[in-house]
């Protein structure tokens, strides 16, 4: 599948790059997950006052909602080092055994995705989490030994979009485990206003609403229509973003007012279409032409979370709210309209 200019997953290195620069760097700057921000602010306050390092912490939820984001501000308010490393990066057990060792007393490991740890590296982290310890096999066969190693008192903060992909040995460990929740406009709008000063562009407000309303919820979808609204108003010298440049820049991205582009709609005709009846995943994967993981994956979780699809023992149908986007009359299997 092409690039999706509302794909949450996949970056080049500018974007990231300039991502990065948007970043939030304090609790004051973060806007959003207030719940979340609450009860770490309480956790992180109690760590500082006893001198500990901080409980590891889990956060899971869907991309783009701030999880590494979260992770650094925790860094930078218990004014310690952060090591920064995805788990597929993590190969083998001497990996992690090799970033344990040069972590020192209250520094914070972050693992992204890692759910997709092997379990051999799992089994290291077990009890490097528990007792700060890890146990490192020297040699073969009769004169195998095993070497002990003290870790520092260190951090983990462990982020998944695939929860129930985690082993529950591994879950179990994280004294903390928070959810990351999709953002309501207002927050998102608040968001986008923060990000447009730090690129030295005036935006109005109602331009930011419309950027909100095309985001899906998420911060590094906004950041990233922002930019490119920003291209279009660059190429034409306009030194503020008006919400008719907005309109017309998103408008020309292909996505609309729900925040949908071709492949979103594609899928919702397409169950739409099935009057009323379950499709199974294969059959949809085949009608689009994808495979099933990115169907899965990559299409599914917004729709599902917003209402415009829902799955079933039978396969995925349309929601009532699917047809009001698409401003199609519900219609039964025999094709009569739906009252």
């Amino acid at each position: 599948m092409n690039e999706r200019m509302v794909e949450i997953e996949t970056f080049n290195a500018d974007e990231e790059t300039s991502e990065i620069t948007l970043r939030p760097g304090a609790w004051a700057e973060y806007i959003g997950q207030e719940r979340i921000k609450k009860n770490l602010g309480v956790f992180i306050e109690a760590s500082k006052k006893r001198e500990e390092a901080l409980d590891h912490v889990l956060f899971y939820g869907p991309p783009g909602l701030g999880k590494t984001t979260l992770a650094l501000i925790i860094a930078n308010e218990m004014n310690t080092n952060i090591k920064v490393t995805a788990a597929p990066m993590i190969e083998k057990s001497g990996d992690l055994a090799a970033i344990l060792t040069n972590l020192e007393e209250g520094d914070i490991l972050f693992i992204d995705e890692i759910h997709r740890l092997s379990p051999a590296v799992e089994e290291i982290l077990y009890s490097s989490m528990e007792d700060y310890r890890i146990d490192i096999i020297i040699g073969s066969g009769p004169a195998a030994q095993t070497v002990k190693i003290d870790l520092p008192r260190f951090t983990l903060i462990g982020a998944t979009t695939r929860a129930g992909m985690l082993s529950n040995p591994l879950r179990d460990r994280f004294g903390m485990s928070f959810r990351m929740q999709f953002y309501s406009s207002e927050e998102l709008s608040k968001i986008i206003l923060q990000a447009s000063l730090k690129l030295n562009k005036e935006i109005a407000s109602e331009a930011c609403e419309e950027i909100s309303k095309r985001s899906r919820g998420t911060p590094r979808i906004a950041l990233r229509l922002l930019r490119r609204v920003r291209d279009f108003a660059d190429v034409v010298d306009e030194r503020d973003i008006s919400h008719g440049r907005t309109r017309y820049a998103l408008d020309e991205l292909g996505i609309n007012s729900h925040g949908f582009d071709e492949m979103d709609l594609r899928l919702l005709r397409l169950l739409a279409h099935a009057k009323g009846r379950a499709m199974g995943l294969s059959t949809i994967a085949a009608a689009l032409s994808e495979d099933e993981g990115t169907v899965e994956d990559v299409l599914e979780p917004y729709l599902i979370a917003n209402g415009y699809l829902e799955r079933t023992a039978k396969g995925r149908r349309a929601t009532p709210r699917t047809y009001e986007a698409l401003n199609l009359p519900r219609l039964n299997a025999d094709g009569s309209v739906f009252i």
